[in-house]
């Protein structure tokens, strides 16, 4: 049944296409494709009526959803009738208001996903963001990973872009297969689009939290373009932010529409987002989704983040999923990591996270710093009899171990967890 909805939604999606002919950009990469999707709809929504895929529609249902821009019928017999009446008014009466650009998220779980997807769309740039550990278990190999992920480039226009992060040596090393226009991002002289001068501005000060996100610069040919992003932290921000920057170039849009796009740049829940916690601490939501890279990322802003008087830092960590014969290892380099971040603490949960305890143990991380839970309404009991003003808490692991219930319940009164937090509503109760 599952098949037969696909191909039905291949085609529609297909005759939608034909009908319109709205601009495509897809993106794909293990880490920071949503960021990057979300920055780059940003940017482009200064110039153009743009869409782009919500929720995690970026399989072989959701991107021909998000052409046709309905929601999933999911179980509902008639919640599909209503996409395929949406379709049908599509078809028959023009509509004036459907996007001249749409910013499509392009998953890839396993062999042949790409091939599937750029049978329905043919994209006007690509944009590949890092290869990295995730559903390495399906592939066998990085090679093979990074080599599905790059098919992407297959699928340009003739006066097509593609986009690739250049810090990512997995993702570089498929640009000498680019046979386009090539643009590379990073932080490197190898990048065209350089970032440079970065500033963390979130201080947790003696009396007051300031939760001003990362100033940097953009190093472009002979521009400079200033950029500041005042709801985030970390650097995978700032690289969503060349990739936008560089998809912004390529339609083009001039330095000045592009800073000011992103500095209203409001981030999707649950990736480095910064939120206010009980006790006047300071929550760093990363709880979409976790990998290695991902999850060095995140320890990288709790280390840099400068604490005052007696604040603490507590890496709130869960397992790492989908890692194959990766698993062991890359936990055990997140507690490496760990151990050498100052007043940090570890609240770990899972069995695969047992090994980032053990890599943060063997690294010189004291025993009394370390925690084991069973659950994460433990963590939060626990939390909540601890938390002391400005206190720095990261909350992170994969989507599979809910970590966003524990910042459900560090939130301060007030803050509305529907519209902060990953997987809120009803499909997400449990």
């Amino acid at each position: 049944m599952l098949k037969i909805l696909q191909f039905i939604l291949k085609w529609l999606a297909k005759g939608v296409i034909w009908r319109y002919n709205p601009r495509l950009i897809g993106i794909t990469g293990s880490i920071g494709k949503t960021s990057a999707k979300d920055a780059t709809a940003a940017v482009l929504s200064k110039r153009f009526r743009t869409h782009s895929s919500q929720k995690n529609y970026n399989n072989e249902l959701g991107v021909p959803l998000t052409i046709i821009n309905a929601e999933s019928g999911g179980k509902s017999i008639s919640g599909w009738l209503k996409v395929f009446v949406k379709v049908l008014w599509l078809m028959i009466i023009k509509d004036k208001n459907y996007p001249e650009l749409i910013v499509l998220e392009m998953g890839v779980d396993k062999p042949g996903d790409m091939d599937y997807l750029l049978s329905i769309v043919k994209l006007e740039v690509a944009i590949l963001t890092y290869v990295g550990s995730s559903h390495l278990e399906q592939f066998g190999g990085h090679k093979k990973l990074a080599e599905e992920k790059a098919k992407i480039f297959n699928g340009l226009v003739k006066n097509g872009t593609a986009i690739i992060n250049s810090d990512n040596e997995a993702a570089l090393g498929q640009a000498i297969n680019v046979q386009k226009r090539l643009m590379l991002y990073g932080s490197t002289n190898r990048a065209d689009l350089q970032a440079t001068e970065i500033v963390w501005k979130c201080s947790v000060a003696d009396t007051a939290n300031k939760l001003n996100g990362v100033m940097f610069k953009i190093k472009y040919q002979e521009a400079v373009i200033p950029v500041q992003l005042p709801s985030m932290i970390g650097r995978p921000a700032v690289s969503a932010a060349l990739a936008a920057t560089a998809a912004g170039l390529a339609f083009g849009l001039n330095g000045i529409e592009i800073s000011e796009a992103l500095r209203l740049w409001i981030p999707a829940p649950g990736r480095l987002r910064l939120l206010r916690g009980v006790n006047d601490s300071v929550i760093i939501d990363d709880t979409y989704n976790a990998a290695p890279q991902s999850m060095l990322a995140a320890l990288e802003v709790l280390d840099e983040i400068r604490l005052f008087g007696a604040a603490r830092k507590w890496a709130v960590l869960a397992d790492m999923l989908e890692l194959g014969s990766d698993s062991e290892k890359g936990h055990l380099e997140v507690g490496k990591q760990l151990a050498v971040i100052p007043k940090a603490r570890l609240l770990y949960l899972g069995s695969q996270a047992n090994y980032i305890a053990i890599g943060a143990r063997k690294a010189g991380l004291a025993e009394d710093r370390i925690q084991a839970f069973n659950n994460t309404q433990e963590i939060v009991d626990y939390l909540l009899e601890r938390i002391e003003p400005n206190d720095l808490i990261l909350v992170k692991g994969s989507q599979g171990m809910r970590m966003e219930k524990v910042v459900k319940g560090l939130l301060t009164e007030g803050e509305l967890a529907d519209k902060l937090l990953v997987r809120q509503g009803e499909g997400w109760s449990s």
